[in-house]
């Protein structure tokens, strides 16, 4: 997503948009990116900003710097950010910036500092939305994150609590609609959109701000799971799979969280594929596997080289009708039948040295491993299965919905 910050020149800055996090950040002059390579195209990836000249620093006795610290004290921020102690015990550290932050994905991390300027961010309509003191992070150094990211999980400095203190309609319910990944970048002739105060058609007064005002609210809902110890998620519990026409429960874990805060699903924008516990995952690939191996080979050697797993040589005529259908079963009696290519991806291997090309298919459903003493959330459900859906987010009714969209065309809609 792409929005203004400042107002002393306005920068434009562009971030991928992340529901597994809580935080506002990109990348500042200077800007040092550790093992960057190959993540980011140099052409078409904007450079690192320049502050505006209306930027300024949050402060080390703010909420804000408390909150991007894990909830440290004020007065111990204010003490790392060397506020004399008469000054502390007065709450007059006001001229003193909150210190460095260190914020971590699972594949990457970046230290930065707090600013708060003024926010734009462009609708499908104008006026464009305009959120003064908005609060972000300005990064010099980050780990494999070349880019920068908007955060929309549950934290208190995620763009959906801040857009929530200027509008609680606006930041209380939002939606997005991946159009279907494409890994040739010069066949995406669209973006995916992204729709703020998102609401139930049937809510009184914001009903003809549903898109193209359906007589009915078709989104499959499943309720939103609380934990307390990793409280910035988006947990959800997942009931079973069906393979075909089979049904497989799920582990205990992927339904509940323990008093641990250990279990859940996680709907999470910011992961590609979809992860499951090993046990779990082996019982899908046996199940897809018997309704595949009949009529196709196991195409062992495009896995060793793709790290995809199962993969089979197919017709080239494709397989409709052949591959079993997918469908997730959440809690609150809600499912989702995935469209095929959510989970199953077909390409053309072969060609370089001679060889004959042949089709070859693979499911891309991915093993999360066997750590039962690692705590967290049991799996994850990526953005590679969320494509070709509009994925909502309630957080008044606190529930999560699907339902299925010809993403491309809501622009239309929304306009």
């Amino acid at each position: 997503m792409s929005f203004t910050i400042g107002s002393a020149p306005k920068r434009t800055v562009t971030v991928y948009m992340d529901t597994g996090s809580d935080t506002v950040w990109f990348p500042c002059k200077p800007f040092t990116c550790i093992m960057c390579e190959g993540k980011y195209d140099p052409k078409t990836t904007p450079s690192p900003h320049n502050l505006s000249a209306s930027a300024e620093p949050v402060t080390c006795q703010s909420r804000a710097c408390s909150a991007v610290h894990s909830g440290l004290p004020t007065s111990d921020l204010c003490a790392t950010a060397r506020c004399p102690l008469e000054s502390i015990e007065m709450s007059e550290c006001s001229r003193y910036a909150c210190p460095s932050f260190y914020y971590a994905y699972g594949d990457g991390s970046f230290v930065a500092r707090l600013y708060k300027d003024i926010l734009e961010i462009p609708m499908s309509t104008p006026p464009a939305l305009l959120i003064k003191n908005f609060t972000f992070g300005c990064a010099h150094e980050a780990l494999g994150e070349p880019i920068g990211v908007a955060g929309f999980g549950r934290g208190a400095l995620s763009l959906p609590a801040q857009l929530a203190e200027f509008s609680p309609h606006l930041g209380s319910q939002f939606s997005y609609c991946l159009v279907s990944h494409s890994f040739d970048a010069d066949r995406v002739q669209q973006l995916s959109p992204l729709i703020l105060g998102r609401v139930d058609s049937r809510i009184g007064e914001n009903k003809q701000k549903r898109v193209g005002n359906p007589q009915h609210d078709d989104f499959a809902y499943t309720p939103m799971l609380e934990n307390s110890k990793h409280p910035y998620y988006y947990y959800v519990g997942l009931e079973a799979i069906t393979v075909g026409n089979r049904r497989l429960p799920a582990p205990e874990n992927m339904k509940t969280i323990d008093g641990k805060g250990n279990g859940g699903m996680v709907v999470d924008s910011g992961t590609t594929y979809t992860m499951l516990p090993e046990i779990f995952y082996n019982s899908i690939v046996s199940e897809f596997g018997k309704r595949l191996n009949s009529g196709y080979k196991r195409a062992r050697s495009v896995e060793d080289r793709s790290g995809l797993s199962p993969c089979y040589y197919v017709a080239r005529s494709g397989v409709k009708g052949v591959v079993p259908q997918l469908v997730l079963h959440f809690g609150g009696n809600s499912s989702v039948l995935m469209p095929r290519r959510n989970y199953f991806y077909e390409f053309m291997d072969g060609g370089d040295d001679g060889k004959v090309k042949r089709n070859v298919g693979c499911m891309m459903l991915m093993n999360g491993g066997y750590f039962p003493d690692s705590g967290g959330p049991a799996g994850l459900l990526g953005n590679y299965q969320q494509q070709g859906l509009e994925v909502v987010y309630d957080l008044l009714k606190k529930r999560v919905g699907f339902a299925k969209r010809k993403c491309a065309s809501l622009w239309d809609r929304l306009s």
